[in-house]
């Protein structure tokens, strides 16, 4: 074996070498270790609105049935063959206006003869008339006897009582063809029709059509009594009531409350009421469910904000607000009611501010957000 001998200098250096690439081994094993895609934090997207000051109505809601002003079921009063029909099934009918025709002839006969007996009659008792007079002068100078006076007297008195039959024979005949006609009681709109034309129809019988009044109509509510105090403190033929078809299609009607009934259901703990709305359009029809809300009265300059920005946590109903630097705030509140889609904040709001509506799930306090548009409308602050 041949022993080299190496420099102490080159030792040395290779030493150095040797540790210059540890060190720099060491510093890229750093660097591949450090992930340089991981991002910044980034701010969370939320939807906001402006805590705002209204006028809010204080409205008590419930469940409502439409129901006719009236109802009307259209009999015949005498009977006879059904010789014509003047509407449509479905037809908007106005008060007076001509539905169906019995056959006339009957009661023009019965008419005609009531009268010619009337008019008998009628020759008779003035020749009764007559007779009493002249007996009346001839029992002063005793050319007749009183007996024979106060015969012509009873003659004429009962002439007169059979003439008031006759004319009131005349009355009902001239009902009865007058009936053979027969007319719409009430502005509505009919119904299906029951018999056709060529039935024979009894007088009281099985009815003809059912007419509803629809303009104006009525809505029968019920609210439970714990409201019964806030009504009877407001209560007045002006108190506003709103209903909507509970299909939500059509435009709401407003009407005023028409009754509020004198007991309270003991079985179910509530009050009936009744609203009236002049339904000029025909929204609400008979026996539709609506969606009823009823104003007592309007709140002046009510802090407000859409519900959708009140969370509940487990310290209690908060809101997120958002300051100018972008940052959310956990604010507790205090709701005091809802109408419609906002809440009526008592405390822990001041109008101005603005409070997130949707994306809290994924914030808590002192978040940074990024702001994506306003519910309400409003442009949102910077």
């Amino acid at each position: 074996m041949i022993d080299i001998a190496v420099p102490r200098n080159a030792w040395q250096s290779v030493t150095k070498r040797r540790n210059l690439i540890a060190a720099v081994g060491v510093v890229l094993l750093l660097v591949a270790c450090k992930d340089p895609k991981k991002p910044k934090s980034a701010a969370v997207p939320v939807a906001v609105a402006h805590v705002e000051k209204r006028d809010v109505p204080y409205e008590i809601d419930a469940t409502g049935t439409i129901e006719p002003m009236q109802t009307v079921s259209v009999s015949a009063q005498v009977g006879g063959i059904l010789t014509h029909i003047d509407f449509k099934e479905g037809d908007d009918v106005k008060q007076g206006q001509v539905l169906f025709q019995i056959d006339p002839r009957p009661f023009q006969a019965a008419l005609q003869q009531a009268r010619a007996g009337l008019a008998k009659d009628s020759a008779q008792l003035t020749t009764a008339l007559q007779d009493e007079q002249r007996f009346a002068q001839l029992v002063q100078k005793d050319y007749v006897t009183q007996q024979q006076y106060d015969q012509a007297k009873a003659n004429a008195l009962s002439s007169k009582a059979t003439v008031n039959a006759d004319e009131a024979l005349v009355e009902t005949a001239q009902l009865n063809l007058e009936y053979a006609t027969i007319r719409s009681p009430i502005a509505g709109r009919a119904g299906a029709i029951l018999l056709k034309e060529g039935n024979l129809v009894h007088a009281g019988g099985t009815p003809l059509v059912v007419i509803n009044q629809i303009r104006p109509i009525m809505a029968r509510f019920a609210v439970s009594a714990i409201h019964l105090p806030r009504i009877r403190k407001y209560q007045s033929d002006t108190l506003s009531v709103v209903a909507q078809p509970a299909s939500g299609l059509g435009a709401p009607s407003r009407g005023m409350l028409s009754f509020l009934d004198n007991a309270v259901d003991t079985t179910t703990g509530t009050i009936m009421m009744k609203a009236r709305f002049s339904n000029t359009d025909a929204v609400l029809w008979p026996g539709e469910f609506v969606n009823v809300a009823l104003e007592l009265y309007v709140e002046k300059g009510a802090v407000v904000v859409p519900t959708t920005a009140v969370v509940q946590g487990q310290s209690g109903t908060a809101v997120f607000t958002v300051n100018d630097s972008g940052v959310a705030e956990q604010r507790p509140v205090q709701v005091e009611r809802t109408a419609g889609d906002m809440s009526i904040i008592e405390k822990g709001l001041t109008p101005g501010q603005t409070v997130v509506t949707d994306g809290q799930l994924r914030i808590t306090d002192g978040t940074k957000v990024q702001i994506q548009g306003a519910t309400n409308g409003d442009q949102p602050r910077p």
